[in-house]
């Protein structure tokens, strides 16, 4: 899979067969866009292209400076492209000056830059100014233009759609498990590991504190959690505490500590990624150490049955 960063940067072939949208997530939703995206670009012998933005367009387009939780950085995303089969990826900069193209226009720039055999469109996708180009409105430039447009509906589990804001909202509420059933797969996030107060070490625990490298990345509830963490390529399981660790603080800036199984090694400064595999419990203040101790080693116990 080949990223470009610009429209400019992207050989131009008319067999491409492109989709468009931020597909924060990746989910199983996209998931189905771009599967189609692939097969349709096979049909036609030609490439799949997704055009997709960087940062977040809410980042841009909501007003005082407020951002957005997103669930995959940039390169996550890529990373789940490529996993699908993706041939081009075109990272787009998303600026308010990109955010007031028409969609013709920015079509025609597609058109222009890259080529269009086939379009793949989300049914509930919508960009360019006002956010006017949509399935609809492109099946008739298409028809004028000489490609065609396929619109996929949404996905379904039970009555619910997913989404990236259902999955979301799974997350801040810790509901893991319907997060990684609408992701199709266990939520990560990745992070420099940091010097934490070296409490855990003196209670015979030793934590890895983890700080985000991104820091619009959604931050999943407070609780304890059953991991797995990629260090020097190689997985490793063991047990995260996401929170304020109220029964030692009175602090309200959350923190990620994990504690791995049967591991000693000293990783300060290096980028690790962090698999949620399981939601444990709830973050809660113990009356004492010893209560805390206590509950720690059957959270470890969870975690260590967790397959």
């Amino acid at each position: 899979m080949t990223v470009y960063r610009s429209l400019a940067e992207i050989p131009h072939n008319p067999l491409s067969v492109l989709t468009i949208g931020t597909f924060d997530g990746v989910h199983r939703g996209h998931q189905q866009v771009i599967g189609a995206l692939t097969s349709k670009a096979r049909q036609f012998g030609g490439r799949s292209v997704v055009i997709t933005f960087d940062p977040h367009p809410q980042e841009v387009i909501r007003r005082h400076g407020t951002t957005v939780d997103i669930l995959t950085t940039i390169e996550e995303r890529q990373q789940q492209f490529q996993h699908i089969g993706v041939d081009a990826v075109v990272v787009i900069p998303f600026t308010p000056e990109f955010a007031a193209t028409p969609w013709e226009e920015f079509v025609q720039q597609l058109q222009q830059h890259i080529g269009i055999a086939h379009m793949i469109v989300g049914h509930d996708h919508a960009f360019g100014k006002d956010r006017k180009g949509n399935a609809e409105s492109l099946r008739g430039y298409g028809a004028e233009h000489g490609f065609g447009v396929t619109e996929i509906g949404p996905l379904l589990i039970g009555d619910d759609a997913i989404s990236s804001t259902k999955i979301r909202r799974a997350l801040a509420e810790g509901n893991l498990a319907k997060a990684t059933e609408y992701l199709g797969r266990n939520y990560t996030l990745s992070g420099t590991v940091v010097q934490g107060d070296g409490r855990g070490k003196k209670l015979g625990i030793p934590t890895a504190n983890i700080s985000p490298l991104n820091p619009n990345k959604l931050i999943p509830a407070n609780g304890v959690y059953c991991v797995r963490m990629l260090v020097d390529g190689a997985w490793h399981r063991g047990m995260g505490n996401i929170g304020v660790r109220p029964t030692f603080t009175d602090a309200t800036q959350r923190t990620i500590e994990v504690n791995l199984f049967n591991f000693a090694e000293e990783i300060y400064h290096q980028i690790v990624t962090v698999e949620l595999c399981k939601f444990a419990r709830s973050e809660q203040k113990f009356g004492s150490v010893q209560e805390f101790l206590e509950q720690l080693q059957r959270d470890r116990e969870t975690c260590q049955a967790a397959a």
